[in-house]
C-alpha cells in the first residue's frame, strides 16, 4: 500500500517529506481533511485509532474530534424516527475519488475494499450507548434513490458536527493520541505542504462489525 511504514503493514505513516527530509509540496492524504471514522469502509471497522505526531507543523495540521453520542442525542425525535432502521453503504473508492481526483484506486485495491453496509444508528458494543455512524466514506442509503440518499447523508453529516461537542487538538512534537473510533469522528486541518513538515504515524486497532439499535449488524 502507498501508506505503510517499512515492514509493518499495521503502521501507517503520513509524511510530506522527500528523501532529503524537505517538504515535497504534496499533501499525503486529502481524504483526512473531511470528517470521517477510520475503516468504516470495511465490514470489521476500526475500534481505536492511535496517532503519534513525529514532526508537526507550526501552523495547521491539527486534528479535530467530534462526539457522535452527542450528535445522535441532539437529533430531533423526527430525525431519530426517520433513520431508526436505516443502513448506509460505505465505500472507500467513492470517498477517495471524490476527495483526491488523482491517485485513484487500482482495480485490485477496489476488489480488496468492496462497498459495505452499516447501520446509521449504532449501538456501542461496550457502553451500550447509541451513536450516529456515518462520515465521509458513507456513499448512499440502502433502499433509497442515490441522489436522495446522498442529500440525506450530507444533511446528517452536517448536523453531526456540533461546535461545543468538538475538540480541536493542536499538536506538539512526540504526542500520542488514542481515541474510540466507534463513537468519535475526526479530521485533519490544512497546512502548507510546501513550507511545513508533517510526519505522523497511525495505527488502527480493528474492532467488530457495527451493530444497530436492533442488535443486528
Amino acid at each position: 500500500s502507498m501508506y505503510h511504514a517499512d515492514g509493518f503493514p499495521e503502521l501507517y505513516r503520513l509524511s510530506n517529506l522527500d528523501a532529503n527530509g524537505n517538504p515535497d509540496g504534496k499533501h499525503p492524504d486529502k481524504g483526512t481533511l473531511y470528517w470521517h471514522t477510520d475503516g468504516s469502509w470495511r465490514r470489521i471497522t476500526g475500534q481505536a485509532t492511535i496517532i503519534y505526531g513525529e514532526i508537526v507543523p507550526a501552523r495547521g495540521g491539527e486534528t479535530h474530534f467530534a462526539d457522535m453520542y452527542g450528535a445522535y442525542e441532539r437529533l430531533s425525535d423526527d430525525w431519530k424516527r426517520r433513520i431508526a432502521g436505516m443502513r448506509a453503504v460505505h465505500n472507500l473508492d467513492f470517498s477517495r475519488t471524490r476527495r483526491h481526483g488523482t491517485d485513484l484506486m487500482t482495480e485490485a485495491q477496489k476488489r480488496d475494499a468492496p462497498p459495505v453496509e452499516h447501520p446509521i444508528v449504532r449501538r456501542h458494543p461496550e457502553t451500550g450507548r447509541t451513536c450516529l455512524y456515518l462520515g465521509d466514506h458513507a456513499e448512499s442509503i440502502v433502499g433509497m434513490a442515490y441522489d436522495e440518499g446522498r442529500a440525506l447523508i450530507e444533511e446528517l453529516n452536517a448536523l453531526a458536527i456540533q461546535p461545543n461537542l468538538t475538540y480541536e487538538h493542536r499538536w506538539r512534537p512526540h504526542e500520542l493520541i488514542v481515541w474510540d473510533n466507534r463513537c468519535v469522528q475526526h479530521r485533519a486541518t490544512e497546512y502548507d505542504p510546501t513550507t511545513e513538515r508533517r510526519v505522523v504515524r497511525r495505527c488502527t486497532v480493528l474492532g467488530e462489525e457495527p451493530v444497530g439499535i436492533d442488535g443486528k449488524p
